[in-house]
This record gives structure tokens, sequence and C-alpha cells, in this order.
């Protein structure tokens, strides 16, 4: 009886008393307001997580895709399957999802203004990065079609990006020679090659390097038909020849943006 006495009076004052005085009871108080265990080091001793139930919610049992219904009239038949969910009123023609339809049109690249038929240009990427190239006229892609020309610095007929070039003040006169429309984007395209039918065939060749290509005469022959008008007028101009040869690049100290070309 004197046990159970103690122990309400026990609760009551732990009731009674505020939050923190009951953490410093179960802390020891260092200095007045300071317990020698903190918050959560009370709480662990306590142990109240232990008691604590979790209660589950129940499982929602799944809607019948169907329901019975009673349908009036003589002639409906009494009962009828209701389906719980309306159908949509439209419904797909083919399985096949059809890829959404852009309304965007692909504009044509603009020329920067620095860069006009003859123009010499420097390449700053690539296999010929520092070489100095003509520009000869913009394709339908927004490259530019370049030539070294190719007798004179070893740069053929390539397409390059506008962002990787940087334009000069020096130019040629092309007079009226236009390139042929038969070069254009399709002509640089790469000529599918097929390897070996299967491995076996494959390990069968014995590792021997594929035969290199021949260079095709008729590119051969337009390069040279090019460079032939290009090469013309490079020699209107003294000392334009060796200016195409050399190299570009910067020493110490010297930076692009300072420099005017």
């Amino acid at each position: 009886m004197v046990r159970n006495i103690d122990a309400c009076a026990k609760s009551y004052r732990e009731r009674s008393l505020p939050q923190n005085t009951f953490l410093m009871a179960r802390s020891k108080e260092l200095v007045p307001g300071v317990g020698r265990l903190s918050r959560s080091q009370v709480f662990a001793q306590r142990a109240l997580y232990k008691g604590q139930k979790k209660s589950t919610p129940k499982a929602e049992a799944d809607a019948p895709a169907t329901v019975e219904k009673t349908i009036g009239g003589g002639k409906n038949g009494g009962k009828r399957l209701v389906p719980t969910s309306k159908a949509s009123r439209f419904y797909p023609a083919d399985d096949v999802r059809q890829p959404k339809k852009s309304r965007k049109t692909p504009k044509p690249t603009h020329l920067r203004s620095s860069i006009t038929p003859g123009t010499i240009l420097i390449l700053l990427a690539g296999r010929f990065r520092g070489k100095r190239v003509v520009f000869l006229k913009q394709l339908e892609s927004g490259l530019l079609l370049v030539t070294g020309p190719f007798k004179v610095n070893g740069v053929p007929l390539r397409r390059v990006n506008q962002a990787y070039v940087i334009a000069t003040t020096t130019k040629i006169d092309l007079g009226g020679f236009k390139v042929d429309d038969k070069i254009n984007d399709s002509y640089f395209a790469k000529a599918a090659t097929k390897g070996a039918g299967s491995a076996e065939a494959e390990f069968f060749e014995g590792g021997k390097p594929k035969a290199k290509e021949a260079f095709p005469e008729s590119k051969s022959g337009d390069q040279k038909e090019v460079d032939k008008a290009v090469i013309a007028a490079v020699k209107k101009t003294e000392n334009l020849a060796k200016y195409l040869k050399t190299s570009w690049g910067l020493s110490k100290g010297q930076f692009p943006h300072q420099l005017a070309f």
C-alpha cells in the first residue's frame, strides 16, 4: 500500500513540475540550470520510444471492374453488369505511339559579316588547326567550304564551322569564279563500308590491316579545278602564297582578343 502511494506521489510531482525540471532531475545538474545529459540523451534513457504503437492502415480492397445493377423495363432483362469506371469516348486508331509533331522550322545559319568569298580564314580546331585557308561559299548546313589551296599548304576542300575560325582582313579577288553546285554537304559523305560478315570470318582474316582505298579521281579533279582558280588569284598579290603557307600561333604573352587580324 505504501509503494502505491509513493508511485502516485512521484507521478503527480512529475506532471506538476516543468519539463526542464524533470529533465534536470534525471541528468543531475552540473550548475544551476545546466544538466549533465542533453535532452536527446535523457530521451534515450527513458526509452519511451519502445512503447510506441504504430498502426498500419488497412489495405484498400480493389474495386471490382463491373457492378450488377437492376434495370427496369420488361425488355431489359432485369439485371445488367455495368462497368464501375466509364470508358473514354475516344480511343487511338493504332497501337503505335505517334511522335509529337514539331511546328518549328529550321532557320538558315547566319553568316558573319566579316566572312565573304575570298576571305582568308585561320582554322582553330581540327586536323589543320593553325592553317590559313580561303573561304569559298557557305553550304546549306551552315558550314563553310574552304580550301588551302591544297597545292600551297596541303589543306584540301573541307567543311568547317564558322565558330572555329578567325576571319582576317586579308582577301583575294576570285572574280566571277563560282564553286560547282555538286560540291555540297552530300559530297563529303563517307561511303558505308562493310566489314567481316561474322566473328569467324574476322578471325580467319588473320588480323590483316585493311587495304587503304584510293582517293577518287573525280574528287581529285574537283580539287585541281578549284585550286587553279584560287592560285591564279593568289599570284596577283606579292608574298600572299608565303602568307598562306605559314602556320598561325600565339607567342608567350599574346592574347587573341588583343590582336588585329
